[in-house]
């Protein structure tokens, strides 16, 4: 495919990589834990770029589909003894699967009618497992130590998890550039310049936003099993974090929304942001308040994020800054 020989493709790529291995090759665990969570935020950035970014609709609730593949997966581990890949592969397709049959519906809205919605269903989903005794009620679920005797020990399957997912980060963003390529990202990109015209165009916009959202809920879904099964348990709280899901927003915007690089570089820059406002004796309490203020200064004033704002102004990175 054409996009496989596009350099921005591999420089991204190629950077990333060297980014991620370099815990590995330093040995260091406190760094391997900063980019483990940079690397997650950048997986839900991405992801949710699909949806946002190319086709313009604003997804309140997308961190439903980390949660409910977190529940999915660590279920699976839990009570029927399954593997790691295997299981994060099962609540991948299950949370693309639900995104698929909910996108069907509450597609046809738009606007702030659509993003309402999807507060919603994180809420609706949220309550349904906090009462769903399976899923462990709201107490959830708590893996043996003994589950990770197959992985090395606990020790190595902290490493483990981190190789896991620096690769589902690389995918993600190798997926993300692939549609952003592809006849089907121009036709995401019609519908959030304008749907009543892409659809007079001939693009089939109900089912390729709905696609866009399935795709969307997919990595997010994986990462979510990845987390708990990092962490050893996962409760309601934990799993279905409304703010997580506004801040993924901030990390697009500000980034770039529409761009490969920008959920990127606004996921690193946002969570380093966010580290500092948390140990901070001023700010701790108010970071979400920042979050949305932050919000409103890039909607005002770079629209286009800070890779837009860096390809007006150095023209000659606009072809590796995709």
């Amino acid at each position: 495919m054409e996009f496989w020989r596009s350099r921005s493709l591999w420089i991204t790529l190629i950077v990333l990589m060297g980014v991620g291995l370099w815990p590995v090759a330093t040995g260091s665990a406190t760094l391997r834990e900063d980019l483990f969570l940079i690397f997650m935020l950048i997986v839900l950035a991405s992801s949710l770029n699909i949806l946002l970014g190319y086709t313009g609709y604003v997804n309140f609730g997308h961190i439903v589909f980390f949660g409910l593949g977190g529940y999915i997966g660590f279920y699976l581990m839990h009570r029927h003894g399954w593997g790691l890949w295997p299981a994060m592969a099962a609540a991948g397709v299950a949370t693309a699967a639900m995104a698929l049959g909910l996108g069907a519906i509450i597609l046809r809205l738009r606007g702030a009618y659509f993003a309402l919605a999807t507060i919603g269903i994180n809420e609706a989903v949220r309550a349904f497992v906090t009462n769903f005794e399976p899923f462990g009620g709201p107490t959830g679920m708590s893996l043996n130590f003994a589950v990770y005797d197959a992985y090395g020990g606990p020790a190595r399957a902290l490493w483990l998890s981190y190789g896991t997912l620096l690769a589902l980060a690389l995918l993600t963003v190798g997926v993300s550039f692939a549609v952003k390529s592809s006849k089907f990202g121009l036709g995401l990109m019609a519908i959030r310049e304008d749907e009543d015209a892409a659809l007079v165009l001939g693009v089939r916009a109900p089912r390729w936003k709905t696609l866009a959202y399935a795709l969307s809920a997919l990595f997010p879904g994986m990462v979510g099993v990845l987390f708990f099964f990092k962490n050893g348990n996962i409760e309601p709280g934990d799993a279905f974090r409304l703010h997580l899901s506004i801040e993924t927003i901030v990390m697009v915007m500000l980034g770039g929304q529409g761009t490969v690089w920008g959920p990127i570089l606004g996921a690193a820059l946002y969570e380093r942001l966010r580290g500092y406002l948390l140990t901070s004796p001023l700010f701790k309490n108010l970071h979400l308040a920042l979050a949305g203020a932050f919000l409103l200064l890039i909607i005002l004033f770079i629209p286009a994020g800070l890779i837009g704002w860096l390809r007006a102004r150095f023209p000659a990175l606009r072809r590796m800054l995709a």
